[in-house]
Protein backbone atom coordinates (compact mmCIF):
# COMPACT_ATOMS: atom_id res chain seq x y z
CA UNK A 1 0.00 0.00 0.00
CA UNK A 2 1.55 3.25 -0.89
CA UNK A 3 0.32 6.45 0.98
CA UNK A 4 1.90 9.57 -1.09
CA UNK A 5 2.08 13.08 0.04
CA UNK A 6 -1.42 14.24 -0.86
CA UNK A 7 -2.53 11.58 1.39
CA UNK A 8 -0.63 12.76 4.32
CA UNK A 9 -1.24 16.17 3.53
CA UNK A 10 -5.41 15.77 3.36
CA UNK A 11 -5.30 13.52 6.57
CA UNK A 12 -3.45 16.46 8.40
CA UNK A 13 -5.66 19.10 7.03
CA UNK A 14 -8.78 17.27 8.34
CA UNK A 15 -7.35 16.42 11.75
CA UNK A 16 -5.43 19.63 12.13
CA UNK A 17 -7.33 21.32 14.66
CA UNK A 18 -6.90 17.91 17.07
CA UNK A 19 -3.29 17.28 16.52
CA UNK A 20 -2.41 21.28 17.13
CA UNK A 21 -2.92 21.11 20.37
CA UNK A 22 -1.05 17.65 21.21
CA UNK A 23 1.78 17.38 23.34
CA UNK A 24 2.38 13.69 24.33
CA UNK A 25 2.41 10.35 21.87
CA UNK A 26 1.45 7.34 23.65
CA UNK A 27 1.60 4.47 22.08
CA UNK A 28 0.28 0.31 22.88
CA UNK A 29 2.74 -2.29 21.99
CA UNK A 30 1.17 -5.43 20.99
CA UNK A 31 -0.57 -5.18 18.41
CA UNK A 32 0.22 -1.65 17.41
CA UNK A 33 4.33 -1.46 17.41
CA UNK A 34 4.06 -5.17 16.64
CA UNK A 35 1.97 -7.67 15.07
CA UNK A 36 0.29 -8.58 17.98
CA UNK A 37 2.60 -11.95 18.02
CA UNK A 38 4.99 -12.76 20.80
CA UNK A 39 7.38 -15.71 20.90
CA UNK A 40 9.63 -17.31 23.97
CA UNK A 41 13.03 -16.15 23.57
CA UNK A 42 14.62 -18.05 26.95
CA UNK A 43 14.57 -17.81 30.08
CA UNK A 44 17.04 -14.60 29.69
CA UNK A 45 15.15 -12.82 27.66
CA UNK A 46 11.47 -14.16 28.29
CA UNK A 47 8.42 -13.41 25.98
CA UNK A 48 9.80 -11.25 22.84
CA UNK A 49 7.94 -9.54 19.51
CA UNK A 50 9.47 -7.71 16.53
CA UNK A 51 8.81 -4.40 15.76
CA UNK A 52 9.57 -1.86 12.92
CA UNK A 53 12.38 0.25 12.40
CA UNK A 54 10.32 3.09 10.62
CA UNK A 55 8.15 3.17 13.26
CA UNK A 56 10.98 3.70 15.71
CA UNK A 57 12.42 6.55 13.81
CA UNK A 58 8.97 7.96 13.59
CA UNK A 59 9.15 7.84 17.28
CA UNK A 60 12.38 9.61 17.70
CA UNK A 61 11.03 12.61 15.06
CA UNK A 62 8.64 13.10 17.41
CA UNK A 63 10.54 13.36 20.40
CA UNK A 64 13.27 15.83 18.24
CA UNK A 65 10.22 17.79 17.56
CA UNK A 66 9.65 18.47 21.55
CA UNK A 67 6.89 16.21 21.81
CA UNK A 68 7.14 13.83 24.35
CA UNK A 69 6.64 10.27 23.42
CA UNK A 70 6.04 6.66 25.15
CA UNK A 71 4.84 3.48 25.72
CA UNK A 72 1.88 2.23 27.82
CA UNK A 73 1.63 -1.21 27.26
CA UNK A 74 -0.37 -4.35 29.47
CA UNK A 75 2.47 -6.88 28.79
CA UNK A 76 5.63 -6.49 31.47
CA UNK A 77 8.56 -7.94 29.30
CA UNK A 78 12.82 -7.02 29.13
CA UNK A 79 12.42 -6.53 25.28
CA UNK A 80 9.95 -4.12 25.63
CA UNK A 81 11.71 -1.91 28.13
CA UNK A 82 14.80 -2.81 25.98
CA UNK A 83 13.13 -1.36 22.79
CA UNK A 84 12.02 1.55 23.54
CA UNK A 85 13.18 2.67 26.83
CA UNK A 86 16.69 1.92 26.71
CA UNK A 87 17.28 1.41 22.95
CA UNK A 88 14.81 4.42 22.01
CA UNK A 89 14.67 6.55 24.92
CA UNK A 90 11.19 7.38 25.09
CA UNK A 91 10.28 9.58 27.69
CA UNK A 92 7.90 7.11 29.64
CA UNK A 93 7.15 3.93 29.57
CA UNK A 94 4.03 2.38 31.70
CA UNK A 95 3.67 -1.44 31.31
CA UNK A 96 2.41 -4.41 33.25
CA UNK A 97 -1.35 -2.85 33.56
CA UNK A 98 -4.43 -3.56 31.32
CA UNK A 99 -5.90 -0.89 32.99
CA UNK A 100 -4.30 1.62 31.07
CA UNK A 101 -6.24 4.19 32.63
CA UNK A 102 -3.60 5.06 35.84
CA UNK A 103 -1.00 5.96 32.97
CA UNK A 104 -2.99 8.71 31.72
CA UNK A 105 -4.08 9.61 34.89
CA UNK A 106 -0.28 10.30 35.61
CA UNK A 107 0.48 12.00 32.63
CA UNK A 108 -2.91 14.37 33.99
CA UNK A 109 -0.70 14.96 37.27
CA UNK A 110 2.17 16.12 35.14
CA UNK A 111 0.11 18.50 33.80
CA UNK A 112 -1.42 17.39 30.19
CA UNK A 113 -4.90 18.12 29.72
CA UNK A 114 -6.74 14.84 28.20
CA UNK A 115 -7.32 16.86 24.63
CA UNK A 116 -2.98 17.67 24.85
CA UNK A 117 -2.83 13.54 24.89
CA UNK A 118 -2.42 11.47 21.42
CA UNK A 119 -2.92 7.64 22.11
CA UNK A 120 -3.23 4.56 19.61
CA UNK A 121 -4.28 1.18 21.06
CA UNK A 122 -6.15 -2.10 19.41
CA UNK A 123 -7.38 -3.45 22.36
CA UNK A 124 -10.83 -3.35 24.11
CA UNK A 125 -9.03 -2.63 27.36
CA UNK A 126 -7.69 0.65 25.36
CA UNK A 127 -11.40 2.11 24.68
CA UNK A 128 -10.57 4.16 27.83
CA UNK A 129 -7.70 6.15 26.36
CA UNK A 130 -8.89 6.33 23.10
CA UNK A 131 -12.26 7.95 23.83
CA UNK A 132 -10.79 10.63 26.15
CA UNK A 133 -7.59 11.17 24.26
CA UNK A 134 -7.28 14.75 22.05
CA UNK A 135 -6.60 12.53 18.74
CA UNK A 136 -6.65 8.83 18.72
CA UNK A 137 -6.04 6.29 15.72
CA UNK A 138 -6.12 2.04 15.51
CA UNK A 139 -5.51 -0.25 13.07
CA UNK A 140 -8.17 -1.77 10.82
CA UNK A 141 -7.48 -5.34 12.48
CA UNK A 142 -9.49 -4.04 15.62
CA UNK A 143 -12.60 -5.04 17.17
CA UNK A 144 -15.89 -2.85 16.24
CA UNK A 145 -16.05 -1.16 19.58
CA UNK A 146 -12.45 0.16 19.23
CA UNK A 147 -13.25 1.17 15.85
CA UNK A 148 -15.23 3.00 16.67
CA UNK A 149 -13.99 4.98 19.61
CA UNK A 150 -11.03 6.25 17.23
CA UNK A 151 -10.54 9.49 15.22
CA UNK A 152 -8.43 8.00 12.42
CA UNK A 153 -8.21 4.11 11.25
CA UNK A 154 -4.83 3.09 10.15
CA UNK A 155 -4.37 1.56 6.56
CA UNK A 156 -1.05 -0.05 7.05
CA UNK A 157 -0.79 -2.86 9.38
CA UNK A 158 0.11 -3.43 12.80
CA UNK A 159 3.59 -3.85 13.43
CA UNK A 160 4.57 -2.69 9.48
CA UNK A 161 4.05 0.31 9.54
CA UNK A 162 0.88 1.53 11.14
CA UNK A 163 2.63 3.65 13.72
CA UNK A 164 4.60 5.66 11.16
CA UNK A 165 1.28 6.29 9.00
CA UNK A 166 -0.06 8.18 12.20
CA UNK A 167 3.06 9.68 13.00
CA UNK A 168 3.47 11.46 9.30
CA UNK A 169 -0.27 12.47 9.92
CA UNK A 170 0.77 14.52 12.96
CA UNK A 171 4.10 15.55 11.12
CA UNK A 172 2.46 17.44 8.10
CA UNK A 173 -0.22 18.84 10.41
CA UNK A 174 2.34 20.04 12.70
CA UNK A 175 4.71 20.69 9.87
CA UNK A 176 7.44 18.87 11.67
CA UNK A 177 10.90 18.12 9.21
CA UNK A 178 13.25 15.84 10.08
CA UNK A 179 16.96 18.20 10.66
CA UNK A 180 18.79 16.85 7.56
CA UNK A 181 22.50 17.43 7.12
CA UNK A 182 23.43 18.63 4.20
CA UNK A 183 26.47 16.75 2.14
Amino acid sequence: MILDRKYFEEKAKEFKTKIDKIKVCAFDVDGILTDGKVYWSGEEVGWNRSSHTRDGYGLKLLQEAGLKVGIITGGDSLSVVKRYKENLGLDFLYKGNEDKVDAIRDLVKQGYDPAEIFYMGDELFDIPLLKIAGFSATVEAASPEVLESVDYIAKMPSGEGCVREVIDIIRYAKEISPKLREF
